[in-house]
């Protein structure tokens, strides 16, 4: 089992006074302090599937992610705490020759083996893990050389995965009609959980910070929910207007956002995610689209960057 360092983690009331001209509360569920190498929705997420991966008797976990993956050195430190071998693709065969970042640095330091593809290699590599553990390789696909393992999606998003997320809720006492819960939006794992886990009445809210995902992080949600428990929910919704560009990008109005958030209220604030999905409330709740007397939770979902 991959032990957390603090849980529940702690909810945070959050006096602010942009929220509070709309006659909105906002509460910070602080998942970043859950564990300090597999930090808030990561641990969350992967949990179950190293669970299910030790009791299956795996003994390799193999993924996909980016040059700055989050998810690749989470995976690389839960494996590494449970005696696991661990590989990464991560795309873009040019990074191999170069120096590594950062994030590649740390998921080799933690034991992950690094195999860089194309991106037409990664493509294919990611379209046929199904996202159900099980590898639905071909002969030719990139990770079959690493087989016996156990195969995680791209950002961990699965059906175990959004069974983990689905605890979130029980750690928030008395939600009811005025609750909306919120959390950034990268594969949608992590929104399909907590939307499975609220009481009848609140709601679940994702931000998008990635562009272009309308339609698409809808289905994907509604996918995540029928795999997990054979149907879908009607509780949550996406709001795509606040992606700042893109995946990964940050202009600079939202690292000032995020500075200024950090200053008032002493929580350290991850640009790519957290910052992305506080911007969109603050937003949200000044231009009226929240009712007086909601009550907003936003899960901080991880750790700002090292550099």
């Amino acid at each position: 089992m991959l032990e957390p360092a603090l849980l529940p983690t702690p909810l945070v009331d959050c006096t602010d006074e942009v929220f509070a001209r709309a006659g909105v509360e906002l509460r910070l569920k602080r998942d970043d302090l859950l564990n300090p190498a597999v930090p808030g929705n990561k641990w969350r997420k992967l949990a179950p599937n190293v669970a299910a991966a030790v009791e299956q008797g795996h003994t390799r976990l193999l993924t996909f992610g980016g040059a700055y993956s989050t998810h690749l050195r989470a995976v690389a430190a839960a494996a590494a705490a449970l005696g696991l071998e661990s590989v990464g693709l991560v795309r873009g065969a040019e990074l191999a020759d170069r120096p590594r970042n950062w994030s590649l640095r740390a998921a080799e330091r933690a034991g992950m083996r690094l195999e860089f593809l194309t991106r037409a290699e990664y493509r294919e590599a990611t379209g046929r893990a199904d996202g159900s553990g099980a590898s639905t390789a071909t002969a030719a696909a990139p990770w079959r050389r690493w087989e016996p393992c156990l195969v995680l999606p791209e950002g961990g998003s699965n059906a175990l995965a959004v069974t983990g997320a689905a605890t979130i809720p029980a750690e928030l006492p008395d939600l009811g009609e005025r609750d909306v819960v919120c959390c950034p939006v990268g594969t949608g794992g992590t929104l399909a959980g907590i939307a499975a886990g609220l009481p009848p009445g609140a709601r679940a809210l994702g931000v998008a910070v990635l562009r272009g995902g309308e339609g698409y992080l809808e289905a994907e949600v509604a996918r995540l929910h029928r795999a997990a428990y054979g149907r879908e929910f009607a509780n949550w919704r996406i709001d795509h207007g606040h992606h700042g560009g893109g995946y990964g990008r940050v202009p600079a109005e939202l690292a000032s956002f995020a500075a200024e958030f950090e200053q008032r209220h002493g929580v350290p604030v991850e640009l790519r995610y957290v910052a992305k999905l506080l911007a969109a409330l603050a937003d949200l709740a000044a231009t009226g689209a929240f009712p007086p007397g909601t009550r907003l939770t936003a899960v901080v979902t991880g750790l700002p960057d090292p550099e």
